[in-house]
């Protein structure tokens, strides 16, 4: 990215941007840089204090969730963004860089996953509904897998009444933080602009009937709950109908005006 002006001005809106989204206790413990021909993500160390949490896994899975919006923004100014997670050993507070390369064609998803980003969202609201059809839980999936990350269902439990989920990586690193947190964003965005309702937690290694949907090598990294509104329509003919006009419209409305 050449950091002229109207660069500069670009990279500044997909900052703002990616300041939407899943956060560490409602604090944005990481801070956006723009220097020449990236967009670096820093741990702000004065803005996260860990009492429970000294490696700072949340503030890497929050971070990882500010990535995908970043990215979204960027499609819509059609901006392909290339990715580097922990780029420089030697600055470990430098969590990820962001290029921006060539053009990039925004697809409908894109448009429908940003304009997701642009609604509230409460993690600590129980998800309400009813389970959603195996289709649309294996689409959520899909999704995961294009992060990096495995969304494994999990046992029915008596107290709810969605689908619980689990959220795995291969590994347990800061890398591996960083990949769960952009799949959960992606997740949580797509599960949006189904009409789906959600809620997370990170603390998920305790929970029971983890270690029987979990392959050897697996750590699990968030536990989700997932629904569909009891009146939502059904997928049918391979083709998801649930979502609402309004998130259509939406959708076609989301994309910021190219600088």
């Amino acid at each position: 990215m050449n950091v002229s002006f109207t660069a500069r001005t670009s990279a500044e809106r997909l900052v703002v941007a990616a300041t939407m989204g899943p956060t560490v206790h409602d604090v944005h413990a990481w801070r956006f840089k723009v220097v020449s021909g990236l967009i670096e993500v820093h741990a702000d160390p004065d803005r996260f204090r860990p009492r429970h949490d000294p490696a700072g896994r949340s503030l890497h899975l929050s971070s990882g969730a500010a990535l995908v919006n970043l990215r979204l923004a960027a499609a819509q100014l059609g901006h392909e963004a290339v990715v580097r997670l922990l780029p420089d050993p030697g600055r470990p507070s430098v969590l990820a860089s962001v290029r921006l390369v060539g053009r990039h064609r925004v697809s409908r998803e894109e448009r429908l996953l940003y304009a997701a980003t642009l609604r509230p969202f409460r993690s600590d609201r129980p998800a309400a509904g009813i389970c959603p059809p195996p289709p649309v839980f294996d689409e959520l999936g899909g999704e995961a897998r294009l992060e990096g990350a495995t969304l494994r269902r999990l046992p029915a439990a008596c107290d709810s009444a969605g689908q619980r989920a689990v959220l795995t990586t291969r590994g347990d690193s800061p890398a591996e933080w960083l990949r769960a947190g952009q799949a959960l964003q992606r997740l949580l965005l797509s599960a949006a602009s189904r009409s789906l309702s959600t809620s997370f937690r990170y603390e998920a290694v305790d929970v029971p009937g983890v270690e029987e949907v979990t392959e050897p090598g697996e750590t699990p990294q968030v536990l989700l709950e997932i629904a569909q509104p009891a009146d939502a329509p059904t997928r049918a003919a391979g083709r998801w109908t649930g979502r609402t006009r309004a998130a259509r419209a939406a959708g076609r409305a989301a994309a910021p005006a190219a600088p």
